[in-house]
């Protein structure tokens, strides 16, 4: 299958954002390997129909960054129905409080928001990061999806995260991160159709609508936090060293997850 008629985005009936990380080219004339590498939202939902696109892809692992309290209350990828190798790996241990987001009208920049989130995300959550290069570098898990909620903030620092320090140029990363901007209409009217077929005194159907901030896929946001990385630690690959991923660990991501461009 060439990257002409490879698809990008997944069309799946009960996940939105599930997307493909091949077909970018790297600084050093590869490109990233399509089907190997996956990002997603929420994927407990899945129907069966989307478990046999899982089974098309011979998906063999799944790591989730979602926090302990939504594996709880939304539920996990149907193992029953797909063995996979599972991991809950949590990018973050509670998710942003609404009040932190700043109000529609206040005209405050979203950017300069999420990039504050993703500081702290990453701040937080280092060495898990570093657990899961590992796991992908890893040729016997590929192919491999990671997913939270909308497949947005914590999905897109990873991506981004993985695509820089593979070579990827920042335009594509970003690029990349902002795509999830052409699923959220989607992926909103699916949460409201849901929460109105629950009964009226369910807590999530009168709870505060999500705020804007929190579903916006800002560009400058990734774009600063790269820039920042940049600053602070001269590159991606310096940075990701500090988070425990070896020299060794690089060469086998890149062998497993890189090939020639065509």
């Amino acid at each position: 299958m060439s990257a002409l008629d490879t698809p990008r985005v997944l069309a799946l009936e009960a996940a939105y954002n599930f997307r493909d990380l091949g077909g970018y080219g790297t600084t050093d004339g590869r490109v990233t390997r399509w089907r190997t590498v996956f990002r997603s939202d929420g994927l407990h939902r899945l129907t069966a129909a989307d478990l046999g696109v899982m089974q098309d892809i011979d998906l063999r692992t799944v790591i989730d960054l979602r926090t302990a309290c939504e594996l709880v209350e939304r539920g996990r990828f149907p193992l029953d129905a797909h063995p996979v190798g599972y991991h809950h790996v949590s990018l973050m241990d509670v998710i942003w409080d609404p009040g932190q987001a700043p109000a529609e009208t206040s005209g405050a920049p979203v950017a300069d928001f999420l990039l504050q989130r993703y500081i702290e995300m990453i701040d937080g959550a280092g060495a898990r990061i570093g657990d899961i290069f590992a796991i992908l570098a890893d040729l016997d898990a590929l192919p491999a999806v990671f997913h939270c909620a909308a497949g947005k903030d914590r999905t897109g620092i990873l991506a981004a995260l993985l695509l820089s320090s593979l070579g990827v140029a920042d335009d594509d990363v970003v690029a990349d991160y902002a795509l999830t901007g052409e699923a959220v209409p989607r992926m909103l009217a699916a949460w409201k159709d849901a929460a109105a077929a629950r009964p009226a005194t369910d807590a999530e159907v009168a709870a505060t609508p999500t705020p804007a901030a929190f579903l916006a896929a800002e560009p400058d946001a990734m774009a600063a936090l790269l820039m920042l990385i940049r600053e602070v630690h001269g590159s991606t690959r310096d940075y990701v060293r500090t988070l425990g991923v070896s020299d060794a660990m690089l060469a086998d991501l890149e062998a497993v997850l890189l090939e020639p461009q065509a």
